[in-house]
């Protein structure tokens, strides 16, 4: 008993900080609950091509950017054959959603080269795709701030070649088309690294804190360009959002009205976990934080029904181990031990699915497996830890004197082997005197 109230305790301050994190998180909704940006891309290649396999490059190199830089539930699809729409939750400043997006940042080096008797600079072929890092340090000289590079193999090979092709001029460096620095190279650089500096004046810290950040979100495979912006509105509006708010509350109340009709006692005792259950789900969702769509409300609401589903189990199975004779504390364990099999292969086949859901799917498919997985999680430390503590608890080790309190009649509870031993460690083999 000892063992059971610590975790009765230990329950009840994870619900405590349940409700702490629900009352201080801010819960973060997606685009279809409260509205967003909606950003229209469209590639500009230099020879004016555009392949699929151009535009597949491009749309996960959105996607990555924007989920690396903290934005989840973004939705990015084709449009056409060269458009992508980009759609940010809760984002309704543009200017910050193109911020998101790197503003389609590129960094580029370049050559001087002579047309028309006049010097331009020419590009090389080494780009943003070719880097492995960026990191904000500082210059050893002056102190100022400087983004420094490193190569991935091929671009430590390209940029080798460069510095010994152009020993004693220039190589500027762009980025987002504007000229950065232009140094001089002195000698072949094979180290696979450069700095690129601010000119005389130098970098700012946030200019250069955000040349770092979105050049380690991934350089664009193929240039692109926004080409339309604006924000849009929750495409299910406040009174449709409202609406669902009461559809889910009659649901889960005739759930919980059939547990305490049907299993009575143990019904209530469900209930209550499952209270705590959708507490410490819904606190997980604001503390990962979890991006709640409409797809993802809807795993949400499945987890509770497979919540629900391991408790029938396991009271069914209890009911069986009563009408077979069992002590009332025997016939708990077993019913608890017996349905745990069930219970978790069921889970974990559904735990699978949504792994394979998450890998490939598209952002909102993402967001109903990642809720449906966590929602699984969770109902099973609840069915397997709180229901059965709370019956423990509830019922200690006494005999069943109202078996209508689990839904039986007493001509069904059956008589089962008494053991002529009373110890407690024995009780599983039989029933107490």
């Amino acid at each position: 008993m000892k063992n059971k109230l610590i975790m009765f305790w230990a329950i009840v301050l994870i619900v405590i900080a349940s409700i702490v994190t629900i009352c201080v998180k801010p819960t973060k909704l997606g685009l279809d609950l409260v509205g967003g940006s909606r950003l229209v891309l469209e590639a500009a290649p230099t020879n004016g091509i555009v392949t699929p396999d151009m535009m597949s490059s491009l749309q996960f190199a959105i996607e990555n950017r924007v989920n690396k830089l903290g934005v989840s539930e973004t939705v990015v699809q084709r449009s056409g054959e060269k458009r992508l729409v980009v759609e940010i939750p809760d984002v309704s400043d543009l200017e910050q959603a193109k911020a998101y997006l790197g503003e389609t940042a590129e960094l580029e080096f370049k050559r001087p080269v002579m047309m028309s008797d006049v010097e331009v600079w020419e590009s090389t072929g080494l780009t943003g795709k070719d880097l492995s890092k960026a990191t904000l340090t500082t210059n050893s000289q002056n102190g100022q701030w400087v983004v420094g590079l490193e190569f991935n193999g091929e671009g430590a090979k390209k940029f080798a070649d460069l510095t010994k092709e152009l020993v004693g001029k220039p190589m500027a460096i762009f980025f987002n088309g504007e000229l950065q620095s232009a140094p001089r190279v002195n000698e072949p650089i094979t180290g696979g690294s450069a700095q690129i500096t601010g000119g005389d004046s130098g970098f700012s810290y946030d200019e250069a804190k955000k040349m770092v950040d979105l050049l380690n979100a991934g350089a664009l495979p193929v240039p692109a360009k926004i080409i339309e912006e604006n924000t849009v509105g929750p495409t299910l509006g406040a009174d449709s959002i409202a609406k669902s708010k009461i559809a889910g509350a009659i649901g889960l109340g005739f759930v919980m009205l059939f547990m305490i009709a049907y299993y009575r006692a143990p019904g209530i005792i469900a209930d209550v976990a499952l209270i705590i259950y959708g507490l410490i789900l819904f606190a997980l969702f604001k503390a990962i934080p979890v991006t709640l769509t409409l797809a993802g409300i809807a795993g949400f609401i499945l987890s509770v029904g497979m919540a629900v589903d391991a408790n029938i189990l396991i009271f069914e199975r209890t009911k069986e181990e009563l009408k077979a004779g069992r002590t009332l504390f025997t016939a708990i364990n077993s019913g608890f031990d017996r349905a745990f099999t069930s219970i978790f292969d069921s889970n974990m086949t559904t735990i699978i699915t949504c792994v394979i859901l998450y890998s490939l799917g598209t952002s909102i498919v993402k967001g109903f497996a990642l809720t449906l997985a966590i929602g699984v999680i969770v109902s099973m430390f609840s069915a397997i830890t709180i229901t059965k503590n709370f019956m423990h608890l509830v019922f200690g080790t006494g005999s069943l004197k109202h078996p209508e309190w689990f839904g039986l009649r007493a001509d069904e509870i059956g008589e089962g082997f008494k053991a002529v031993e009373t110890k407690r460690e024995k009780a599983k083999f039989g029933i107490l005197d």
